[in-house]
């Protein structure tokens, strides 16, 4: 089977080591147009390119950028750096949190259709296609434009069969909300990987989003600020340890660039791509987690969740 990257449609066989949410871009849409002289795309370039090719070196193959239009999403950027770092990059359509105000406006069927068009068309005047769908919710749950774009979400893979990868905050549960409205358009829970799933010692619901068949996202590694990396280790180490592991995929939520966090967030030391192969992989083998379960969270898994093609 074949899924399109930024440089083109690649066999599933050949995704490999997967992390499932990254951004090469996470950025304000619109700033930059106004105030180009912000803007340092060569350095960006250069960044991202210099640190894909180092954890290439480490046996990463593939990062799926998880910024939509509402992210500055710059899909000729990941082509460049796909080719030259040897990293494949999966791009994404769908809607963040606090998406742009066009998408706040709209009718839910017609957002659903731009993000169709990214995924069979391309994106931003490009034949670069989206594989992905984000949605996405915060703190205060399903407000209705979140609603709307879940449903546009929904509807979208529902037409396409690209699968759908979430955001959402973990302490307040809005994973079950996110599931609550993928259900009732009709979507199989079992394509959707609810993201940002390890920013709490939280099993319970964790468990509940397994057992209704989702995906979950242990996303962000190197986030230290919102949970210790000795609990995101103690955590992966006791799901496994449950035989979650065939459910779970892994990443860091880092980027190449970001602004809208604050210096402080931003400068957290292991807020990278190296952090899962350098550290947090290393110390969870130590503590019983087996390399059957790491190529399931990192190989196996990414594979099963794009090889689940087709509208239904």
């Amino acid at each position: 089977m074949q899924v399109e990257s930024a440089t083109g449609p690649i066999d599933t066989a050949n995704l490999g080591f997967t992390y499932m949410h990254e951004h090469l871009i996470a950025a304000t849409p619109g700033l930059y147009t106004s105030y180009p002289h912000l803007w340092e795309g060569d350095k960006i370039e250069r960044e991202a390119t210099e640190r894909l090719r180092r954890v290439h070196a480490k046996g990463v193959r593939t990062i799926i950028d998880m910024s939509p239009a509402d992210f500055h999403r710059d899909p000729l950027l990941a082509r460049r750096v796909s080719a030259a770092s040897g990293v494949n990059i999966l791009e994404t359509t769908g809607a963040y949190v606090h998406s742009i105000l066009y998408f706040n406006t709209q009718e839910c069927d017609l957002i659903a259709d731009l993000f169709v068009r990214d995924i069979a068309v391309g994106i931003n005047g490009t034949d670069i296609k989206a594989a992905v769908i984000k949605g996405a919710t915060g703190p205060d749950g399903v407000t209705p434009t979140n609603e709307k774009h879940l449903r546009a979400a929904a509807r979208a893979h529902r037409r396409t069969g690209a699968p759908i990868s979430t955001h959402t905050d973990m302490r307040t549960h809005r994973g079950l909300d996110q599931q609550r409205v993928f259900r009732e358009e009709g979507v199989d829970l079992g394509r959707v990987v609810i993201g940002h799933s390890g920013d709490a010692m939280d099993i319970p619901y964790l468990e509940q989003l397994i057992e209704n068949g989702s995906y979950i996202g242990l996303d962000r590694f190197g986030i230290d600020l919102m949970l210790p990396e000795e609990q995101r280790i103690e955590l992966l180490v006791e799901l496994c340890r449950r035989g979650f592991a065939e459910r779970m995929v892994l990443s860091h939520d880092a980027s190449a660039m970001v602004d809208f966090v604050s210096p402080a967030f931003r400068a957290q030391p292991n807020w990278n791509w190296d952090t899962l192969v350098d550290r947090i992989l290393p110390e969870a083998r130590k503590r019983g987690v087996t390399e059957e379960h790491i190529r399931l969270m990192t190989v196996d898994n990414p594979r099963a969740i794009f090889e689940a093609q087709g509208p239904y």
